[in-house]
């Protein structure tokens, strides 16, 4: 019993030292890391560039000159990556001095290259000509329009086309209502309705009677 006493004061003396050890350890692996961005050529800073610690959700962007700077560990990989530029990665060291690490970082443009086009032009100007001149051109959507609301064109469509929802409802209603209008008495007839024999006439004057052939 008294040996197990003592097992349990020196474990308890021992693990406050172990755990300052251990955060003294992990504060001294903690750097600020800065540096710049520049082009691999002209060594311009290159804005916008994503920097992060690959394995964790931290990052950060380079300024308008290409400068950052962020807080990491010793021995983080941190990548580089622009949309512009080739992605590069770079490791700080394990074995680094001090708090504060400085890091100047060449990236090279990515560049892709296309298939070749030839733009030949036309072989002789008398052809252009005579393709000009021949050539079909589509009707555009204000002519589509014209030729789509003729009198002739209306008739057509509203044989033809169905009535939607509103339409038939409205219909219908029309048609209760007159129903309704004239319960009880004999419904007027259109052959002595004026406006009925107006709308006859003129429809004669146009030729809607007339035989197409």
């Amino acid at each position: 019993m008294k040996r197990l006493f003592r097992i349990l004061i020196l474990l308890a003396l021992i693990s406050p030292l172990s755990a300052n050890a251990q955060f003294e350890k992990a504060r001294d692996s903690v750097i600020q890391l800065f540096g710049i961005v520049t082009t691999s050529d002209s060594l311009e800073g290159i804005p916008a560039v994503s920097v992060t610690i690959r394995g964790t959700n931290r990052g950060t962007i380079t300024n308008k000159d290409g400068v950052f700077s962020i807080a990491a560990l010793k021995g983080d990989v941190i990548e580089f990556t622009h949309v512009s530029y080739e992605p590069l990665v770079k490791t700080i060291p394990k074995n680094i001095e001090g708090t504060q690490h400085g890091m100047v970082v060449l990236m090279t443009k990515d560049i892709k290259y296309l298939p070749v086009a030839i733009i030949k032009p036309r072989p002789t100007k008398e052809q252009f000509a005579r393709d000009f001149v021949n050539v079909s051109v589509a009707d555009d959507e204000m002519e589509l329009i014209r030729k789509n609301n003729t009198a002739s064109m209306r008739r057509v469509l509203m044989r033809t086309t169905p009535l939607d929802g509103r339409e038939a409802t409205n219909m219908q209603l029309n048609k209760l209502y007159e129903k309704t209008k004239y319960q009880g008495q004999v419904p007027p007839m259109n052959i002595f309705n004026p406006a009925a024999w107006s709308e006859f006439i003129q429809a004669w004057k146009r030729g809607d009677f007339k035989r197409k052939n």
